[in-house]
């Protein structure tokens, strides 16, 4: 799976204004007619595909729930609350379980 964000070079908590404003910048930066480096026009559709893909809410959202799904933003975390409700299945008197 790829990883539109870093395709961008942003964060998961950027604004459409920032995906807007760095796919600007990428995309000039690695456009084919600009770009003779050989990578140049599969970064280029990288860019496009992160775009097309975070500028969508819906798209976004979906990508976002994916990503969270892989543990792809913060595995710990994401490990922690997967446990915890596999526990709490398990032990309904222990609801809160704490990471040592």
């Amino acid at each position: 799976m790829r990883d539109h964000y870093s395709a961008l070079g942003l964060d998961s908590a950027a604004t459409l204004a920032d995906i807007k404003k760095a796919f600007r910048q990428k995309a000039s930066l690695h456009h084919p007619d600009r770009n003779t480096a050989a990578d140049a026009p599969a970064r280029f559709r990288a860019v496009q595909t992160a775009y097309e893909v975070l500028s969508d809410p819906e798209q976004r959202q979906a990508y976002d729930d994916n990503r969270r799904r892989n543990l792809l933003d913060s595995p710990i975390d994401t490990a922690r609350t997967i446990w915890q409700g596999y526990f709490s299945q398990l032990l309904p008197h222990s609801t809160d379980l704490k990471a040592h």
